[in-house]
């Protein structure tokens, strides 16, 4: 698929039909969400991915009872790294940069995840705590962004985006 299709071509998929993700298909959305650029190419974030039945049930709990999250083939959780960042850029670095790469890194699994066929959608409503418990994450991970995603069982529902004209301020 063309870049610009898949950018198109993505929208927040919250219903998975059961089956799984062939390993190859999953590995090459982490090898994309690998190449995402990061602060000083510290890549200050871990990714975990889920796709035990129960444990993607508790995420969908820590997530206030999304239960969507459930229904997922996987979930693939990204965490910052505070201290890999740090060790660089300091507080800026532990604070932001880290939050920054694990985005960046999420933003490009999920349009890997389209140009393959799946849907995702990304989930930022969850319990920080809960989600660290139910993965045994080391204190100092931070859980930034969930992304389930499967074969979707539903069609798209395309939303209208803001106009460009409302968005884009050229200053010089």
């Amino acid at each position: 698929m063309d870049f610009f299709e898949t950018v198109k071509s993505r929208h927040s998929i919250r219903a998975y039909r059961q089956e799984p993700i062939p390993a190859g298909t999953l590995d090459q959305i982490l090898e994309a969400a690998n190449l995402a650029p990061s602060a000083g190419n510290l890549q200050a974030f871990e990714i975990y991915v889920v796709t035990k039945a129960a444990l993607r049930q508790q995420l969908a709990d820590a997530a206030g009872g999304q239960g969507f999250l459930s229904g997922a083939a996987a979930i693939l959780i990204f965490a910052a790294h505070p201290e890999r960042s740090a060790v660089r850029y300091g507080r800026r670095g532990s604070r932001l940069y880290a939050v920054q790469d694990a985005t960046i890194a999420c933003a490009y699994a999920t349009l890997a995840a389209t140009a393959a066929g799946l849907g995702a959608t990304w989930v930022g409503a969850f319990q920080e705590q809960a989600v660290r418990d139910v993965l045994d994450l080391p204190e100092e991970m931070v859980p930034v962004a969930l992304l389930p995603m499967g074969f979707p069982a539903e069609e798209a529902v395309v939303r209208p985006r803001r106009q460009l004209s409302d968005l884009v301020h050229t200053i010089g």
